[in-house]
């Protein structure tokens, strides 16, 4: 039941996460498609702000102008969501650039060809007739005037063109970055999650070792070791699969698995345990500090000789501070050799988690064994 709960919570997270990133997406999407009917709204309306004259417009100019803003703004659009992807994204630059020239000279044909259609009109060809009584008397008269038109129309398609590739390149490049990084971080959360799952097996090895023991020695301790494991499974099961816990929790748990180590310690070793009863009840990763609990009272117990544990934490807003020492129950060399997985997890976890925002310090002497981690949060 608890494994088909635990399925269950991990595939309602997943939702909850691809609902969150679909509407980012949409919220990205209707800004984009704000911007672009922005900044075409503005467009429409300078024409007629600026070529009007006694809030009486020119009708045949405006219309020119919306006529040629219309054909550039095909250009653009042509270009930036078909031509730059199917084309140039795709290596394929000649194809590319033979299509947008050719696309060029379309537009511009249809260009004149309206224009035609336009200047046929009566108010055009009144204006034409009053131009010409008058244009002998203009003394700077292009005398081709439809070359500076055709130079004007390419250079600034040539213009829109190259404003639709940097675009085009800049979108591509933010959602490359984007998927980089969210590749990097399911890959961090995957090696994390990895990490933590490491933990339970060798965490639950040692303590139903720890209870095995007490089977035969008190069984009335054993059932309390069994009720302790249980309130850890349940911890372990539930609590730390949230992704990050409160530190009040996870004081709890290192509280509960303490308690339950107590039951096979005898009078020769001395433990020293410091949980703060006020602290800011801050989001930490779980299971970061059991590791070297586990440890201590693995390796820094001693049945003939007097040992210890020494356990503190101190916590506030901006860091937390874990200190552990035990004193060297069995040899030097054993602790090295058996200490290995469940410390180099936590250094593993510590880099990815906290990078350059952590400081770790393991020391060994020939009695004792101490640990000093500072977290900045």
């Amino acid at each position: 039941m608890a494994r088909i709960n635990l399925s269950n919570n991990l595939s309602l997270k997943k939702k909850a996460k691809y609902k969150t990133m679909a509407f980012q997406q949409k919220k990205r999407k209707l800004l984009v498609l704000t911007l672009h009917i922005a900044a075409w709204a503005v467009i429409f309306f300078v024409p007629l702000y600026l070529f009007s004259s006694d809030n009486k417009p020119d009708k045949i100019f405006i219309a020119r102008i919306y006529l040629r803003t219309f054909i550039f703004a095909l250009l653009f659009y042509v270009n930036y969501f078909f031509l730059i992807p199917w084309l140039l994204f795709k290596k394929k630059q000649l194809a590319y650039y033979l299509s947008a020239s050719a696309f060029m000279i379309v537009l511009y044909f249809a260009n004149t060809e309206a224009n035609r259609i336009i200047n046929e009109s009566p108010i055009v060809q009144h204006q034409f007739e009053e131009f010409n009584k008058i244009k002998d008397e203009i003394k700077f008269m292009p005398k081709k005037p439809w070359r500076f038109d055709t130079y004007n129309f390419f250079f600034t398609a040539i213009l829109i063109t190259g404003f639709g590739i940097g675009l085009r390149m800049s979108v591509r490049y933010y959602e490359n970055e984007k998927k980089h990084k969210e590749l990097e971080k399911e890959m961090l959360n995957s090696e994390l999650a990895f990490l933590k799952n490491q933990v339970s097996p060798h965490f639950f090895f040692n303590t139903l070792n720890n209870i095995y023991s007490l089977v035969e020695i008190n069984t009335k301790d054993a059932r309390k070791a069994i009720l302790q494991l249980s309130k850890l499974m349940r911890y372990m099961l539930y609590e730390s699969e949230q992704g990050n816990t409160r530190l009040s929790t996870e004081i709890e748990f290192m509280r509960n698995y303490i308690e339950l180590m107590k039951l096979r310690l005898t009078e020769k070793v001395s433990l020293l345990v410091n949980f703060p009863d006020q602290f800011d009840d801050i989001n930490i990763p779980p299971l970061l500090f059991i590791p070297f609990i586990e440890n201590a009272f693995k390796h820094g117990i001693s049945y003939r000789d007097n040992s210890f544990i020494m356990i503190d934490i101190v916590a506030n807003s901006n860091n937390i501070t874990f200190i552990c020492k035990n004193s060297l129950g069995i040899s030097k060399d054993v602790v090295k050799e058996n200490s290995g997985i469940g410390l180099e997890n936590v250094k593993k976890r510590l880099a990815l988690l906290f990078p350059e925002k952590y400081k770790l310090s393991i020391k060994q002497d020939e009695t004792t064994f101490s640990v000093f981690l500072k977290i900045d949060l």
